[in-house]
């Protein structure tokens, strides 16, 4: 059988080949640099990664937050304790319900009100985080599918999260940046049948979820794109601290809800998925899992949920009902008392954290007896996630970038502090 070269010869002719060969020998060796983001549609307008590439495979990156300027830590300090929950709605702003709740478990443990919230109120909560819960996992797995070129699962997802945006409007009266909850409760209670349409969603929701998983999970081009793509050991994951499904992908059994129990999570039952595997696939997995027990988590909630109050019955702590700020002086100098000087909290420090959407989520806060946080720090597991990028696109094509990252579900508001 005759050689490449030979046939090459034969095909091109010695003059055509040996310049082809001289060509080839002049190509540069030099690794190329290319931006990726911030305008890239993958990259979601508020990361930029600097790329050395060898051909399509990547050998270097620099990852690069700040595109989105939010200032969070900073401009708490200089707002009154009722006026920084406006802000944390902007942190996640894909699940803002969980991080209003973070927010006021801090202020509530310095205040020693841990324990005295209403029974109401916390159920009222945890609803409101699982459906936002619900609604961060839909977007990031749909918008991930979506980005691989699975464009229904990802019309699918979203139509569920419209029917959950919808009664979240109807419980708070915004569509997105709630301010719902407040220190010692939350703002007013469900409406009118509430449980009715939150059960006929979930129940919608449910199978939504068939189709989506009945499209994607035997899929081949779904499943070569995201299997063993960016893998992370578990070892990588506890050594980074990587919280959340990303650490659960990777066999962490970690779970804020089960580890250090908060609210009413322990009179409910639910499991935590864990995966084995740590790549994009599990990650996926995991997230689906997390849907069905949240869906669980609701149903539980719904059928334990007593009546009562919604709020502290302590006018130096809660906000009087808004008739009565409208209709009395009294009540009108407390509210402005509230928001303008601000809910006097003892001085001393607390870290308060729960399970949000993408893990741990937690808000530190140094109080020197003020109205107004001395120090607030947030423990945003964006932020922490983000910073394992680099390590997961290392030696992968430049495509296997989209998948990752869309895994990594990097939310731009946590990130930019």
């Amino acid at each position: 059988m005759a050689d490449a070269q030979t046939l090459k010869q034969l095909v091109l002719g010695r003059k055509e080949a040996q310049d082809l060969s001289d060509t080839e020998h002049d190509l540069p060796p030099d690794l190329m640099t290319v931006n990726m983001g911030p305008s890239h549609p993958a990259m979601h307008g508020t990361v930029r990664i600097v790329l050395t590439v060898d051909g399509e495979k990547v050998v270097k990156s620099d990852v690069q937050p700040g595109y989105l300027h939010r200032c969070f830590e900073k401009e708490s300090e200089h707002a009154t304790y009722t006026q920084v929950f406006p802000y944390t709605d902007r942190l996640n702003y894909v699940s803002p319900m969980i991080n209003n709740c973070g927010w006021a478990m801090v202020a509530e443990k310095l205040m020693g009100l841990t324990g005295s919230i209403p029974k109401r109120a916390e159920y009222i909560r945890v609803i409101v985080s699982e459906m936002s819960r619900l609604t961060d996992h839909l977007t990031c797995v749909g918008a991930s599918a979506m980005e691989l070129g699975a464009f229904g699962p990802f019309l699918f997802f979203l139509k569920c999260r419209e029917w959950l945006y919808e009664l979240l409007e109807k419980v708070s009266g915004a569509r997105l940046t709630h301010t719902y909850v407040r220190v010692g409760g939350v703002g007013k209670d469900l409406p009118d049948n509430f449980a009715e349409d939150l059960i006929r969603t979930l129940d919608q929701t449910a199978k939504v979820m068939i189709e989506v998983e009945t499209m994607l999970n035997g899929n081949k081009i779904f499943r070569d794109r995201m299997a063993g793509i960016g893998a992370m050991t578990r070892e990588d994951a506890i050594a980074t601290g990587c919280v959340g499904p990303i650490a659960r992908a990777c066999g962490v059994d970690y779970d804020v809800r089960k580890d250090y129990p908060y609210s009413v999570y322990p009179e409910v039952e639910f499991d935590v998925p864990v995966g084995t595997t740590g790549d994009c696939l599990d990650r996926y997995l995991v997230r689906l899992e997390e849907m069905r027990q949240s869906i669980s988590i609701l149903r539980q909630c719904l059928k334990q949920i007593p009546d009562g109050p919604i709020l502290v019955d302590d006018p130096r702590v809660a906000l009087p009902p808004k008739k009565d700020t409208y209709n009395t002086i009294e009540s009108m100098i407390r509210h402005f008392k509230h928001i303008v000087d601000g809910i006097k909290v003892p001085a001393g420090e607390a870290y308060a954290f729960l399970e949000g959407g993408n893990g741990e989520l937690g808000f530190f806060v140094v109080a020197d007896g003020t109205g107004r946080p001395y120090k607030a720090y947030c423990r945003s597991p964006s932020f922490v996630h983000l910073s394992t990028a680099g390590q997961l696109i290392h030696n992968h094509l430049i495509a296997d970038i989209v998948p990752i990252f869309g895994m990594i579900n990097m939310i731009g508001g946590e990130c930019d502090k």
